[in-house]
């Protein structure tokens, strides 16, 4: 089944992963404060404005850090949010809302999810036709197709690596790269499988 970029989330542990019939030349890098999707440097020339964009970030709230991660640009306002103390709730849904789905040939959604340092953990979406952000205490599934509106998922990971390793292997078809984030004793650590 091709179900497209997704996230998963649970109160410790969360991934991302790329899957691309379009843009498969893509890979994650670690920049600054952010993990980075673009393009590998055999990949074509593009003007997409979507091939590109910060995935998964972590920031210092008035609360303690929070990460966040998701599919597109929206990644940076949710975090900016959280960051001047915004509730995750009001950070996730604010942003997918004012960036709303993405304006391709598929109406693509945007998804994104949250896990804050107590363990609070969020998955959001926005589609053509609706907005959710809902609190999860389980693994947590959503995807830009198909499987658009969030449910159950079986991650049976407990860190950064091994959860971007475990959706990179995962049975959704044309798997490009990865990310996995986990709330441990010392902060968050974070991930990457590119699958090389």
């Amino acid at each position: 089944m091709y179900v497209g970029r997704f996230v998963v989330v649970g109160p410790e542990v969360g991934a991302y992963r790329v899957s691309s019939r379009s843009f498969p030349n893509r890979e994650i890098t670690a920049r600054d404060e952010a993990l980075t999707v673009g393009p590998t440097d055999d990949a074509p020339e593009t003007d997409n404005p979507y091939v590109s964009y910060n995935c998964l970030r972590v920031v210092e709230t008035p609360t303690g850090e929070t990460a966040a991660f998701g599919n597109g640009s929206h990644v940076d306002p949710i975090a900016e949010k959280l960051e001047l103390g915004y509730p995750a709730r009001d950070a996730l849904a604010e942003s997918l809302l004012a960036l709303d789905y993405e304006k391709d040939d598929y109406d693509t959604p945007r998804i994104a999810a949250t896990i804050g340092d107590d363990g609070e953990a969020l998955i959001g979406t926005v589609r053509k036709d609706a907005l959710l952000v809902e609190t999860v205490d389980e693994p947590t599934l959503v995807a830009t197709y198909e499987k658009d509106t969030p449910e159950a998922f079986a991650l049976e990971s407990d860190g950064a690596t091994a959860a971007a390793s475990e959706v990179y292997d995962h049975e959704f078809e044309h798997a490009v790269c990865a990310a996995g984030v986990a709330r441990t004793d010392d902060g968050f650590e974070t991930a990457i499988e590119n699958g090389n």
